[in-house]
C-alpha cells in the first residue's frame, strides 16, 4: 500500500512540474542554497607589518603607544645619547641619555639649569647637596633630553651657515646685510676699514687688504671694526636709558661670551656682548635696558621685569628675537 501511495505522489509531482513549464517558468535548475561564508581571516602582517608564526592564530596586540596607553618619558624613548659640556665637572645618566654637565655654586636661592651651545650648565646655592641637585635633574630629565637634542640640531644648522671669510662675504650688521670688500688700492689706507651705507639693499665694509689676504686676517679686521661700532653704540644707548631708570652706570666692557648677551654688577659695571651689533637696534636696546634694570633689582623677580617694562613695554617680543633668530657662528 505504501508503495502505491509513493507512485501516485511521484506522478503528481511530475504533472505539476510540466504544468509549470507550460506557464513559462524558468526551467533552469534551481540554485543551490548558498551557505554563509566564514569570515576571512586577516593575516597578522597586514595589520601590524610583521610575520606571525601561526597563520591561524589571532595576532598579538601591537606594542604601540596610543591615546589609550600612557606615554613613555622622552628620556626612555630616545636612543642612547651622550652630551658633554667642554667644562663639565659632573656626570649623570638621565634615562638613555648620558650627560656631562658644567656645575658651579653661586649666590642664588634655587637650582638653575641652562642649555646652550656647549651643553647643560647647572648652578645651585652653596647649601644644596649634590643629591638634591641630581634629584632635580632627574625630575627635569625629559626637558633636558629634548632641549639637548634641539640645541644639537640648531648648532648643525648654524654650522651650515658658518661664515666663510673671503672677499664678498655677507654678514648681518644692525639687522641688515653687510658685504665685505677687499680693497688694496692707494685710496684706502692699509689694514683700515671704511663703511659705505647701502645705496640699494646691502651696506659695504671696504677693508684695506689684498685679495690674497688669509681668512684669519679678514676675520680679525671685520671683528675689530664691529667691536668699535658696538662700543660706541652701547655707550649711546646706556646714556639714553640710564636716566629713565634712575640709575648710573660706571663703565662698559665688551664680552665674547658664547651664551650670555650681558651682565651687570652692583658697582655699576656693565658687560655687553659685542656680537649684539648683528641684531637690530630695538633688540640691542632690550639688552641694554635689561642690564641697567639690574642696577635697581639684582635678580629676575617680578619686580625686575616690571622695571624693564617701565621703559620698554614690548620687551618680551624683543627678548624672543634673541632666542628665535640665532646669529651665524664665527670661526
Amino acid at each position: 500500500m505504501s508503495r502505491f501511495l509513493q507512485l501516485v505522489l511521484d506522478m503528481f509531482d511530475g504533472a505539476t512540474a510540466k504544468a509549470l513549464q507550460g506557464l513559462g517558468t524558468d526551467n533552469r535548475p534551481s540554485p543551490k542554497k548558498r551557505q554563509p561564508k566564514a569570515p576571512k581571516r586577516i593575516k597578522p602582517q597586514t595589520l601590524f607589518g610583521g610575520l606571525h608564526s601561526d597563520a591561524n592564530a589571532l595576532p598579538a596586540a601591537p606594542a604601540l603607544h596610543g591615546p589609550h596607553l600612557p606615554s613613555e618619558p622622552l628620556g626612555q624613548v630616545l636612543p642612547n645619547a651622550h652630551h658633554a659640556h667642554p667644562r663639565a665637572t659632573r656626570r649623570i645618566q638621565l634615562g638613555t641619555t648620558d650627560v656631562a654637565y658644567a656645575f658651579r655654586r653661586g649666590k642664588r636661592r634655587t637650582i638653575g639649569m641652562a642649555i646652550g651651545p656647549d651643553g647643560l650648565e647647572v648652578s645651585a646655592p652653596r647649601w644644596v647637596t649634590v643629591g638634591e641637585v641630581e634629584s632635580a635633574l632627574r625630575e627635569k630629565a625629559d626637558w633636558i633630553a629634548r632641549k639637548l637634542v634641539e640645541m644639537q640640531e640648531r648648532q648643525q644648522q648654524l654650522g651650515a651657515a658658518r661664515i666663510v671669510w673671503a672677499d664678498g662675504v655677507v654678514l648681518p650688521y644692525l639687522g641688515e646685510p653687510l658685504q665685505v670688500v677687499l680693497d688694496s688700492s692707494s685710496t684706502l689706507k692699509k689694514k683700515s676699514a671704511q663703511f659705505e651705507p647701502a645705496t640699494s639693499d646691502v651696506h659695504t665694509l671696504r677693508l684695506g687688504l689684498p685679495l690674497t689676504a688669509e681668512p684669519q686676517q679678514i676675520r680679525d679686521a671685520v671683528q675689530a671694526w664691529l667691536m668699535r661700532q658696538a662700543k660706541a653704540l652701547f655707550v649711546e644707548r646706556l646714556d639714553h636709558f640710564a636716566p629713565q631708570l634712575g640709575v648710573q652706570w660706571q663703565r662698559v666692557s665688551l664680552s665674547s661670551a658664547a651664551t650670555r648677551w650681558g651682565s651687570a654688577s652692583a658697582n655699576g659695571s656693565i658687560r655687553l656682548n659685542w656680537r649684539l651689533v648683528h641684531h637690530k637696534r630695538d633688540v640691542i636696546d632690550y639688552v641694554v635696558a635689561h642690564e641697567l634694570s639690574h642696577l635697581r633689582v639684582m635678580d629676575h623677580s617680578p619686580r625686575f621685569w616690571e622695571t624693564v617694562q617701565s621703559v620698554m613695554p614690548d620687551y618680551a617680543q624683543r627678548r624672543r628675537v634673541l632666542k628665535d633668530e640665532p646669529l651665524p657662528p664665527w670661526s
